[in-house]
């Protein structure tokens, strides 16, 4: 066999056993008459040693090896002279007897450390030298925890494991589909399912109860951190439950994950729940970040007409929040705050700031504008205490302005130190309005998808004031990050009927891209709904992450190009003819 231990389980208990090892190179250190090298495989790194005096021969052999051979080695395990309380193996080492190099290697294109000396883009190209180090191994180990505690728990819930079409049809709302052409179908096309939405509900109706699945998605739309164009849900649907039922379940069933998985207690008391229109009035986001406060203040009444600063008074919204202890920030300090928020991902033309002395006084950068008085309110309004510093941004969009706002609040919270990654602040933000208006498109969308159910008591609204409706819809967030959604689903034909002329489809489209759905209503579709978690953006704050890329094994870069297998790529004329196919260059 090529090995009988792995070289992360040694312990000091071994000490005079034979054993067989089998690894990669990590490093070779020659002191003297000694060689010692370090082996590494996926479990840990064991300290082989190689002495002159007693084989010359080996020792000479063991001076050849490189960076990531690999190797086998015999030998017996002893005490380690110099122990190394960093390593669970620092107490032993092999003294080897037998050394078989099973494989040569090039010269990594980077170390294969945790602190690396490659770039993002090297190492997404070597992704297979990169899943070598340590702590990128970890992280998929922590994915691997993760989904096992999921089965688990639904397991014990009662769910069914289903998995669902990967080449469905395209659907209209929401992003853009990844579509595959049909050889067998000329002119038509499948698509990558951007959710198993219909498909679950269909399930619901077949009388599942509860299904789930863990599941590749994909979205063709411009990548960030929390963002790849395929990524895995925790795909989850229920029958006979209204919002409190799923919302209950899986709260108990986020407690369980960070417990079982991250070994921290969330409690036993109920998240937040927090509706839109109040988190975006008091956050100016759909996922605030509760880790902190820092809470918006809406200051119109105090500086909008009471003095001559035109922007102020010419805004449809002045918005503040509370720095503590920051009015001693610096001019670059503040420069650099103003420049943050002019920048074009934020895009505000401003930003204004007053600080509080120690005796009280306010002193700002519009106080030519403004009697001392009125600087004395605004102290008072917005609740600053001498030693800190008040930040405002306005605008003629209040929702823009507060969505500028709020990714100040995010800079300040970081610059503060109140991002912490091990503290975790969970809430559920409910009531969501069901539709939104898109300028694009000209019309009504859906803000979450076209087969949410409006709140019962105001489907009567969307004969007359559908704007004004609101979706039997909810979101769970965790430090600033949407990491699961879902709604109660619409169960009547008649009101998702209702719903796509809401949304502009005329009776004959809605019928041609859904009327498997509208047809399945038909026959007793019990009242469902379910919810999405997102696996990689809950494995990613486990994880203490800033991307959800190094925990996938395989990603794409930020163009959505895997590097390492050169996707996506050029196909030959003859796939294109078998497709019936034609490039257009532009």
């Amino acid at each position: 066999m090529y090995r009988t231990k792995t070289c992360g389980e040694l312990r000091i208990n071994n000490v005079g056993e034979s054993v067989t090892l089998a690894g990669w190179v990590q490093r070779v250190r020659k002191m003297g008459g000694m060689t010692f090298v370090d082996l590494r495989d996926r479990y840990g790194i064991t300290q082989l040693v190689f002495n002159e005096e007693t084989n010359a021969d080996l020792c000479a052999q063991a001076n050849k090896l490189g960076r990531e051979y690999v190797v086998q080695v015999v030998g017996t395990v002893g005490e380690r002279y110099s122990k190394n309380d960093k390593m669970p193996t620092g107490d032993i080492e092999i003294t080897v007897t037998a050394l078989t190099v099973l494989n040569a290697s090039d010269v990594p294109p980077f170390t294969i450390e945790e602190n690396t000396d490659g770039g993002d883009e090297l190492r997404m190209k070597y992704r297979y030298l990169d899943l070598r180090r340590e702590v990128v191994r970890r992280n998929l180990e922590l994915r691997h925890k993760f989904c096992l505690a999921v089965r688990h728990f639904l397991d014990e819930k009662g769910f069914l494991e289903i998995e669902t079409p990967v080449l469905v049809g395209s659907t209209p709302e929401g992003a853009r589909d990844f579509i595959v052409p049909s050889r067998m179908n000329p002119g038509q096309f499948y698509a990558l399912p951007q959710s198993p939405q219909t498909l679950k509900q269909l399930l619901m109706v077949a009388g599942m109860d509860r299904y789930f699945q863990i599941v590749k998605c994909f979205r063709d739309e411009d990548l960030r951190a929390d963002r790849q164009p395929e990524f895995t849900q925790i795909d989850c649907e229920m029958s006979f439950v209204e919002q409190d039922d799923i919302i209950n379940t899986f709260e108990e069933m986020a407690k369980y994950l960070f417990k079982e998985v991250r070994g921290y207690d969330l409690g036993d008391a109920p998240f937040l729940r927090l509706p839109w229109h109040e988190a975006m009035r008091r956050f100016g986001s759909d996922k605030p970040d509760m880790r902190f406060g820092m809470e918006f203040i809406e200051v119109m009444d105090v500086l909008k007409g009471t003095g001559e600063f035109g922007v102020f008074n010419e805004a449809a919204y002045i918005g503040a929040i509370v720095a503590e202890g920051c009015a001693a920030y610096t001019r670059k300090q503040l420069d650099e705050l103003t420049n943050f928020v002019k920048s074009p991902q934020i895009g505000a033309k401003g930003l204004v700031y007053a600080r509080v002395d120690e005796q009280g006084n306010v002193k700002s950068s519009v106080d030519k504008f403004y009697a001392p008085e009125v600087m004395q309110r605004l102290k008072e309004f917005t609740g600053a205490k001498p030693g800190d510093l008040i930040l405002m941004i306005s605008g003629p969009d209040a929702m823009k302005a507060r969505k500028q706002l709020c990714e100040l609040r995010l800079e300040m919270g970081s610059r503060l130190g109140l991002r912490d990654k091990n503290k975790f602040a969970l809430l559920w933000v409910v009531d969501f309005p069901m539709f939104e208006w898109s300028e694009e498109e000209g019309r009504l969308m859906a803000m979450h998808h076209p087969f949410t159910s409006p709140k019962p008591c105001d489907i009567p609204k969307l004969d007359t004031d559908p704007a004004s409706v609101l979706a039997d819809a909810y979101d769970m967030v965790c430090n600033g990050v949407e990491v699961g959604g879902g709604s109660i689903r619409i169960h009547d034909a008649e009101l998702q009927a209702k719903i796509f002329k809401t949304l502009g489809f005329t009776p004959e489209r809605a019928k041609e891209q859904f009327g498997f759905l509208m047809n399945a209503f038909k026959y007793g579709a019990p009242p469902h709904g379910g919810l999405a978690y997102g696996l990689d953006r809950w494995v990613s704050l486990f994880a203490g992450l800033d991307s959800i890329r190094d925990c996938i094994a395989f990603p794409k870069n930020n163009s959505g190009r895997d590097v390492m297998l050169d996707a996506p790529s050029f196909v030959d004329q003859k796939q294109l003819d078998e497709l019936m196919l034609d490039i257009v260059k532009e």
